[in-house]
Order: structure tokens, then sequence, then C-alpha cells
């Protein structure tokens, strides 16, 4: 080919090359242009129908029936607490520290991190909250729930709500005000407490009879869980009398739901499809300290027992006969070594109690109590704490494999056993320590005769603050420690048995006014030190003083 030809044949495909690209481009920019064009044609639909809102229309539901029937009745629980740094402040102890829940061992937890450190947590805010961990040791506040069931303003919640609470507030869905609350009365045993609010119109809640709630019944929860007001929850009844391994005491057998619950939840009702109260929800069961399906209630009718307990009484009062027994792992194999099939066997016998006074020994294997069989402890927990104090009871044992019957009398399970682990005996002790507690927050003590020589006092009679609890009433009105109570309420104080007289004739909201002798600062408490300054402190004694 000569050269000639070459060069004509590269400028034909040169040429031939830009006119593939001219068109190219051509096509590209109608593309473009056209989408642009159909983009802007987009921007407006003449031809479409606007969408509409219906008019509002309440639906057939029957859970927000139960919410609107509910809500009244929940209530928000709000608590502080401030440390007693008094040096005769009663020291944190295993038996006053709230109980803290097992921590199982996580079989999924390969690196053993402890993924199950939040098992069973109680709803109250977990080893940080009051109770939990040092709560002694530094001040503290959290939330909790509680339900209305009675209009004179008495509400049902757990005692670990307000536990130590130095402060208590309650506000109800709704409203802004929060109004002060006075612990009526507790109950460690079943974790339950009755406070009581000043509130005209309040609606009590339903209550139900939890020996009808059955596995598999709706279940609904309202309260609180992390501050928020009236929140609610269904789901359905997991399970029925759940003891919880380690954590549950001897009269707590809990209804089990997957209704999601959660840390401030507690406290706050159960209920069932028809708004009646079947449980007072309790702990949960959880990894992460959060809803995992897994909550605790305490059944609803051992609740209307504590709560009719506390308020006719204060407190509530348990029978025992004053024996302690085993179960251990190879437990019916050891009642057959002792000729029985079924029965309880006593291990320890309380001096002085009901059993001893019977004749019952240790060894010997209860098998009834008045004609009802007992097949394991609890049976005969139930059994003989049901029974009122003070009534008779036939118990049949087996000794040395031979049966035989006794009578005995019920006794008071507090006094049984208060030298073991009551509180009776150590308030008693307590109290010839750190003399009277008055109702406003402090502790007082008579002046003796010597002691007001030495410190200079010139006045008779008078009672003097041994300690102040801190954020209480005295103490928001400046009772200090050392303080001599002269008057009160315009009443001459001669011993600590005045005070005690005036402050039950008070009530909340009533002006409080202390003429006080306080030493002047600098002045030494010594013989002859006579710089007594006289001081009026006044308020009004609020709901929980």
């Amino acid at each position: 080919m000569s050269f000639y030809e070459k060069v004509r044949r590269q400028k034909y495909l040169s040429f031939t090359l830009m006119l593939f690209m001219l068109s190219i481009g051509i096509l590209i920019g109608t593309v473009v242009q056209g989408g642009a064009k159909a983009a802007k044609e987009q921007s407006a639909a003449s031809d479409a129908t606007p969408l509409s809102i219906p008019n509002p229309v309440q639906l057939q539901n029957s859970f927000s029936k139960l919410a609107k029937m509910l809500e009244p009745s929940v209530v928000n629980i709000s608590t502080e607490y401030i440390p007693q740094k008094d040096s005769t402040a009663k020291k944190a102890t295993p038996q006053n520290r709230r109980r803290q829940a097992p921590v199982p061992q996580d079989p999924d937890d390969e690196e053993g991190n402890g993924g199950m450190n939040d098992f069973f947590n109680r709803f109250f805010g977990g080893p940080g909250g009051p109770g939990g961990g040092q709560m002694e040791d530094r001040r503290s506040a959290s939330l909790g729930s509680g339900v209305v069931v009675d209009k004179a303003g008495y509400i049902l919640t757990n005692n670990h709500v307000v536990e130590k609470a130095t402060k208590i507030k309650v506000k109800f869905n709704g409203e802004s005000t929060e109004y002060d609350a006075k612990v009526i009365g507790t109950d460690v045993e079943t974790d339950l407490a009755v406070i009581k609010v000043d509130k005209k119109g309040v609606i009590p809640a339903k209550i139900g009879n939890s020996d009808a709630v059955q596995v598999g019944d709706w279940a609904i929860a309202i309260g609180s869980p992390l501050g928020f007001d009236a929140t609610v929850t269904a789901g359905i009844i997991s399970a029925l009398a759940r003891d919880i391994p380690g954590e549950s005491k001897s009269f707590q057998h809990f209804i089990q739901t997957d209704a999601a619950i959660n840390p401030g939840n507690s406290g706050g009702p159960l209920a069932n499809i028809n708004g009646e109260i079947i449980g007072i929800n309790t702990m949960i069961a959880s990894r992460s300290g959060g809803n995992q399906g897994i909550g605790f209630a305490m059944p609803i009718n051992m609740a209307v027992k504590v709560y009719n307990s506390i308020i006719k009484t204060g407190h509530v009062t348990r029978g025992s006969v004053g024996i302690s027994f085993t179960e251990t792992r190879n437990y019916q194999e050891l009642l057959k070594v002792y000729g029985a099939d079924h029965g309880v066997m006593v291990v320890t016998v309380e001096p002085d109690g009901p059993a001893e006074k019977a004749g019952i020994k240790v060894d010997d294997i209860i098998t009834t109590i008045s004609g009802k069989t007992i097949n394991k402890g609890q049976d005969l927990i139930d059994t003989v704490a049901e029974t009122p104090v003070g009534n008779g009871i036939k118990v049949s044992i087996l000794r040395d494999k031979k049966p035989m019957t006794m009578s005995l009398v019920v006794g008071d399970r507090a006094k049984i056993f208060a030298g073991r682990n009551g509180e009776p005996a150590a308030k008693e002790e307590e109290e010839k320590t750190l003399g009277t507690r008055a109702k406003f927050g402090l502790t007082i003590q008579n002046v003796r005769d010597g002691e007001r020589q030495n410190m200079g006092l010139k006045v008779a009679g008078g009672a003097m603050v041994t300690s102040v609890e801190p954020g209480s009433f005295a103490d928001d009105i400046g009772i200090v420690k050392g303080d001599v109570i002269t008057t009160l309420n315009r009443q001459e104080i001669k011993s600590t048995d005045d005070v005690k007289q005036i402050q039950g004739t008070l009530k909340a909201g009533d002006a409080v006014a202390f003429k006080v002798l306080r030493q002047a600062m600098g002045v030494g408490r010594g013989a002859g030190s006579a710089n007594w300054q006289p001081l009026f402190l006044a308020g009004s004694l609020p709901a929980q003083p």
C-alpha cells in the first residue's frame, strides 16, 4: 500500500471516530435534558387527589379502657436518702441493708465478666439505689411506683422503694404537684409497704383475687419505669407460685409475667383483663438490668393480708411454733431412715418457745398440723404463719418411728426469734443507748442533775437532743445536736415524756415551735460553762417529719 493511501485511510478512521463520539455526546445530552424536564414536571401533580385524615374514632380496645381506669390510681414515688452523719447513728450491717439479689454464673459468659451481674435487679435502681451497696454512705434519690387502695390516701408499694428514705414524695398522673407521704408500716418479709398522702379525691384501684389467676391470662403492668409516669405494658401470666432461689423470702411466692417492666415499675400494680389488681410488681430477672420478659409480682391476696395488718397495728404479726428445720439434698432418703414418707425434720427448738413448751424435740418429724399434711418446709411456714397468734393447733409428729400428737399455742414470730434475727431486742437496746426517738426526726434524752451542773445549765427539766436526722423536720428548722428543748408549742418540757405527749397531738400541717437553749460557739462544756443562748425555732409539720 502506497504512502498516500495510508494517510487517506487514517484520516477516514479519525473522521469516523470523531463522528461516533459526537453522536454519543448528543445522545447523552438528550437523555439528561429529558430527565431534567421529567423531574421538573414531577414537582406538581394536578390530576392527583389529596389525602385526608378521618375524624378521630375511639377503637374498641380493652387495654385502652384498662389504662384509663387504672392510671388515676397509679402514682409515681420519689424518695431522697440523706446519710446519717451523726456519730451515734446506727452502723450499716448486712441485716439493715436492703437485700441484694444473687449473681448466678452465666454459662454464656466465656470471658468471665459476670453476664448475670444484674440478675434479679430490683426495679428501684440496682446496687446504686437506696438500700443497695453502700446506701448508708452517700446521699441518693430514686424513683418507684405505687397504687392507691383507699380513698383516704393509703398507697401500697414495695418496702425497698421507701426503705431508709429520708423524704418521700408522691405525684399523681397528670398533676405537677408532689405530695408529702408518710410511712404507715412496712414488711420486709414480703417487701411491701403502706404509705399515706393527705389528698382529697383520690381514686382507689379495684382489688382482685390472685387465687383466680391462671397461666396464660392477660396481664397489664402500670408504673413509672425509668421515671416515665403512667406507662402501660401488656403481656401474659407466665408462671405462678414462683420462688426465686437465693432471693425469695419464706413468704414470697411470685406471679411471673412477661409484661414489660423496668426499673421504676417497682411497687406498681399488675392487673388482670378486668382492671383488677392481682399483684404488686417487685423484681425482674435480667442480664442487662432492663426488661427481658421475666418479671415478678407479689400476689395481691398476700399483699391484702399485709396491708390489713399494717393499717390495724402498724406492723405485720406472724405466727410461729419456735423451730427451725432442714430439707437436705437427699431429704427423702433422710426421712426413710426416720420411718417417714413425708414431713419436716426439726433441727433446733427455740428455748421457751411454743414447740419446747409442748415437748417437741430435735429430730422429730412434723407430719401434719391441725389435720393438714406437711410435705415440705414451706407448708409448715405458711400454715403456722397464717394461724392467728394465741390460737391453739395440734401437731402430729414421728419420734423414733412412733406417731405422737401434741397441742401447742402459736406465738409471735418476731418475739420468739427476736434474739436471733428480729429487731425488737436490738431496738430496745438502741433506745437505751441513744435515748427516745421523737416524731420530728431527732433523738432526745433526759438531762441528769449531774450533767446539768457540769454543763452550767441553770434551768430545771428540759430534753437534750442527742442526734438529728439529716433532711428531717428538725434539721430543716435548725435544731442541732446538743440543743436543750425547754418548751414545745409554749408548753414546758420537763422530760422526754412531755415531748412524746405533745407530739402525739400533732398532725401534718400543724405549726410547731421549739424554744431551745444552745451553748454559744467557742464556749466549752466543762463545769462552770453557763453561756447558753435561748433560740426559737419553728415550722409547719410535713407529712413525714
